[in-house]
């Protein structure tokens, strides 16, 4: 089992940055494929961007590509997500989440861990 804690959430405006935090305490945090997934009031969980256990794989979701950045510090247990030009349709409840797959996927059912989510809300 691995607990995750996420940070970082806050207002902003358009064009402006947020960095995240997913803070993980259990089990050996580098097995795990993380993940970021966002929930807008009204919609369903999508997926942000995730990166692999050995650093080797990250991929985003379009809409954030060129934007935002996932890193992890295994020395650390801490998965980031830094958020440049912020749109508002960014706005969203993000969560940060583990998996214990070997590769990664884009459905949140493939992740079995989840924090409790931080929000962050963008205004124009």
């Amino acid at each position: 089992q691995v607990q995750l804690v996420e940070s970082g959430g806050g207002l902003v405006q358009a064009g402006g940055s947020l960095r995240l935090s997913c803070a993980a305490s259990g089990r050996t945090f580098s097995g795990y494929t993380m993940g970021w997934f966002r929930q807008a009031p009204g919609k369903e969980r999508e997926f942000v961007g995730g990166k692999g256990w050995s650093n080797s794989v990250t991929t985003y979701a379009d809409s954030v590509k060129g934007r935002f950045t996932i890193s992890r510090d295994n020395a650390k247990n801490t998965v980031y997500l830094q958020m440049n030009s912020l749109k508002p349709e960014d706005t969203a409840v993000y969560y940060c989440a583990a998996s214990t797959y070997t590769l990664l996927y884009t459905s949140p059912t493939r992740f079995g861990f989840w924090g409790q989510g931080t929000p962050v809300t963008v205004s124009s």
